[in-house]
């Protein structure tokens, strides 16, 4: 696995030793990281990578001008396989990194709105509504937050009518969306 494109492209990440952690791979993070960037949704964004695993996605998003990016998973394994990659690729100052489970309700760690959140979290697991109303809830997405959401390819996440769909498209057996906070 690798940094696909920006600042730190071809850059190696490691990667999980056991099956526990499903990387986003090379292709699909590509393709994901085009069509936020042809909406203009990556420079100067503050990130959450809720479900982080190996952390691919917000250190894409640094290396592609996001500011900085908030890292959580409820598994120290992974927490320390982000940090592992985010030090190797010299971006540790622009990193945040947090053990906690993104689908229970708790208070904020910290006052920042996103711009980006990235939710990839273990298939069939209802995971994705939970973490939206949270942040919802706690008004930590921006205006026009974008969500990536990153699901078995039959899940419909049902998003509501405060979110509008920019991409949906299906990759073997995962399906990715990108959703935009709607503007009043």
């Amino acid at each position: 696995m690798r940094i696909v494109g920006g600042q730190h492209s071809g850059r190696k990440l490691s990667v999980p030793k056991n099956n526990d952690i499903r990387p986003t791979s090379d292709k699909v993070r590509g393709a994901i990281f085009n069509a936020l960037e042809s909406r203009g949704l990556v420079d100067g964004a503050m990130v959450l990578d809720a479900f982080c695993g190996s952390g691919a996605l917000g250190l894409e998003a640094l290396s592609r001008g996001a500011e900085k990016a908030v890292f959580w998973d409820k598994d120290s394994r992974s927490l320390a396989l982000a940090k592992e990659n985010a030090d190797s690729l010299g971006v540790m100052a622009d990193c945040v990194f947090q053990k906690r489970d993104a689908t229970k309700s708790h208070e904020p760690k910290q006052h920042t709105q996103f711009d980006l959140v990235f939710m990839d979290p273990p298939y069939r697991k209802n995971m994705i509504q939970p973490l939206i109303q949270f942040l919802k809830e706690t008004q930590a997405l921006s205006v026009e937050a974008a969500c990536v959401l990153e699901m078995e390819k039959d899940h419909d996440p049902m998003v509501g009518h405060s979110f509008v769909v920019l991409f949906d498209k299906i990759y073997g057996d995962t399906r990715v969306m990108i959703i935009q906070s709607r503007t009043e």
